[in-house]
């Protein structure tokens, strides 16, 4: 096998060869100077598709010398690649499916860029809602005449294999049902249900379905999209990819993972528990093997001490049981339906759904922001959970974000403290992520905590 890197010229897909003189040279512009690092990275994510690496650090030293140009020319634009990971080639052509990705990078980092930066309207809760509306009707994964069929799951990119066998199967499931998929687009519990769904919309000769990845910078090298993917959309940052997430599905499977998973259940509970979004019907499912069953029992525990059982009165755990948890969730989406058609929102876009600006504004993990999370239950249960999505948000930027990384390296490990019951229950839930390797793709060096929690 070749694994020479491959330089090419890479003509563009639809939408991207339409372009006027003045985007055009803006593209140019923007990506040959301060977003070219960016532009890069995210690049060379998509080229490294299928990579088993969860270390931003070292797909980018694995490629030093590639580099990605955008070609100007008056009806459209080209990308020049030169040294080119090797695997995205077949004899020498890129696949068809990674140029199709490429693309859609160009297409999310320009319109940010563009279109959202600079809005004045991005420091109010509507203007941040309306942001991540334009992104994904820009991506065109929107879509009016569909009724309510899109399942995000959610899960770890480091799951064992009995575990990735479940997703498959629960995927396979959903998509008898006619349910498409959208996840984070990585490996692992995002790659899974979009492998079994695909098999299943073959099987029911279904056209057209959705293999949706939303991923963000800070992730995307880390996770690199899944081969299955069709539908690839990069939002700004971690809150608008979350927001992306409950806005446009219209339920939510949870499979194992780790502290990226618990940051997404934190995110989804601690909304659905404001008091406006009481009577917002959104079906939750959180489900493994049989083996994962103590997992669940663990998550269970820590969502009753620390968000009470209201929270778990808005999810329900099924175990080892891939048709039960298709039926659930497609019994789910009849009502959505019904309240969607009710409450006149869109199919769409969940546009009814109470977001609190806590769980939009932009988290920065450094480490005085970690040390000053209110962690403790005489909160309003939605403004802890607010708190406690980002403290493991910024254990997920310390694990695998180059930022994080780089703050843990230059500062130590984060301090977090709280309320001793809390502390006690996510450190025992953080060492069970440890000793299950769900923390990071297991490698050669043990995983070292980049946090320290302080009772």
């Amino acid at each position: 096998m070749n694994h020479r890197p491959v330089s090419a010229r890479i003509n563009p897909e639809a939408g991207m060869d339409v372009l006027s003189k003045a985007e055009v040279r803006r593209l140019t512009e923007a990506t040959s100077g301060g977003l070219y690092e960016l532009f890069r990275r995210c690049t060379l994510a998509v080229l490294t598709t299928g990579s088993e690496s969860d270390d931003a650090r070292a797909v980018l030293a694995r490629h030093p010398d590639f580099e990605v140009r955008v070609v100007q020319q008056d009806r459209g634009v080209k990308l020049d690649l030169i040294d080119a990971p090797a695997q995205a080639f077949v004899d020498g052509e890129i696949i068809r499916g990674i140029r199709q990705l490429l693309f859609a990078v160009l297409r999310d980092i320009l319109y940010v860029e563009n279109e959202i930066k600079t809005r004045a309207s991005l420091v109010e809760s509507e203007g941040i809602t309306n942001a991540v509306f334009d992104i994904l009707r820009n991506a065109g994964v929107l879509r009016a005449q569909t009724a309510p069929n899109l399942v995000v799951c959610w899960g770890g990119h480091s799951i064992s294999r009995k575990e990735y066998d479940y997703t498959k199967k629960v995927g396979y499931e959903l998509g008898l049902r006619g349910l498409d998929i959208c996840t984070g687009c990585g490996p692992g519990a995002m790659k899974g249900p979009m492998k079994g769904a695909a098999i299943a919309h073959a099987k029911q000769r279904l056209e057209h379905t959705r293999y949706i990845g939303i991923t963000e910078p800070g992730i995307i090298a880390a996770e690199s999209p899944n081969p299955i993917v069709n539908h690839l959309v990069i939002m700004p940052d971690i809150e608008k990819r979350l927001e992306a997430f409950v806005r446009m599905g219209h339920g939510i499977v949870v499979f194992p993972g780790g502290v990226g998973t618990a940051e997404e259940i934190l995110y989804l509970l601690g909304i659905l528990l404001h008091p406006d979004n009481e009577h917002v019907p959104f079906p939750v499912v959180f489900t493994g093997p049989k083996d994962s069953a103590a997992y669940f029992e663990q998550i269970d525990a820590f969502l009753r001490l620390t968000l009470g059982d209201a929270a778990a009165a808005r999810y329900r755990i099924i175990v080892d049981d891939p048709v039960a948890v298709a039926r659930h969730m497609r019994q789910g989406l009849t009502h959505v339906t019904e309240h969607r058609v009710e409450a006149k929102d869109a199919f769409f876009f969940n546009w009814t759904l109470k977001i609190p600006e806590a769980f939009q504004h932009r988290f920065a993990p450094t480490h005085e922001a970690m040390a000053e999370l209110q962690l403790h239950r005489e909160r309003p249960v939605h403004e802890l959970a607010a708190d406690l999505r980002r403290a493991f948000s910024g254990i997920v930027a310390g694990n695998v974000k180059e930022e994080g990384i780089r703050a843990i390296e230059a500062h130590g490990a984060y301090e977090l403290r709280g309320e001793t019951p809390i502390m006690e229950a996510m450190d025992a839930l953080l060492e069970a992520f440890v000793a299950q390797h769900r923390m990071k793709l297991p490698g050669a060096e043990p995983y070292k905590p980049c946090y320290r929690l302080k009772r």
